[in-house]
């Protein structure tokens, strides 16, 4: 192994959020599901576009006011976005198409996902700090997004950082559930959060890629 590949691999273990552990259970509870979607022939793309349909349903929900029923459909559309994964890599790796396609749709359904929270916010009486932060929160998630797909662009893998998308379903899936409990000032602490978060993650993968790209040549 090069000196540059061993450095790529260390500067790849870059944390995030979400523990390995807890992803590895995550794995592990998805594994019947995918292994039913097998059984009844179910492809990686038709998943995708189903649990992306659950996320405007939640979006929808969420924007109506029905923040813990938002919540808890948007856990399902999330988890969805995980079997898609897991059943591509059960049947052979995936295709190209199915690649873009769920990049795609993620991207999606993100925007509709805050859309949906900044529709709830401009119900409010006292809107314009909470959709601002909704704007932010989406911002950082969609330079997060881009920074990896730049970065692929040019041949390498900039997965690392504090909060991918998986890490941001979390926060905003806590913070419905705690607003929706009525501690309302939470959902939006949480969207500064995730702002904070996605551009340290941003730099993150910004200097991961000038780290790489410095020893080349």
């Amino acid at each position: 192994m090069s000196a540059s590949r061993e450095q790529a691999q260390d500067l790849a273990r870059g944390g995030s959020l979400v523990p390995s552990w807890v992803k590895d259970t995550a794995r592990s509870v998805l594994a019947p599901i995918v292994r039913m979607a097998l059984r009844l022939h179910i492809t990686p793309n038709t998943v995708t576009v189903i649990g992306f349909f659950i996320v405007i349903v939640a979006a929808v929900v969420i924007g109506f006011g029905g923040l813990l029923a938002g919540a808890l459909i948007l856990t399902a559309g999330s988890l969805l976005d995980a079997v898609d994964g897991a059943l591509a890599r059960a049947t052979g790796g995936g295709t190209a198409f199915g690649s873009f396609l769920d990049s795609t749709l993620d991207r999606a359904a993100e925007a509709i996902l805050y859309m949906g929270v900044a529709a709830f916010y401009l119900g409010g009486s006292s809107p314009t700090w909470p959709v601002i932060a909704a704007l932010v929160a989406l911002a950082g998630s969609f330079m997060v997004s881009y920074a990896r797909a730049r970065a692929e662009g040019i041949g390498l893998t900039a997965a690392i950082g504090l909060a991918p998308r998986p890490e941001r379903i979390v926060l905003i899936v806590a913070g419905l559930i705690l607003a929706g409990l009525g501690i309302g000032a939470a959902l939006v602490a949480v969207l500064w959060i995730i702002g904070a978060l996605t551009v340290a993650t941003t730099a993150q993968r910004i200097w991961y890629v000038w780290r790489l790209t410095s020893t080349q040549g």
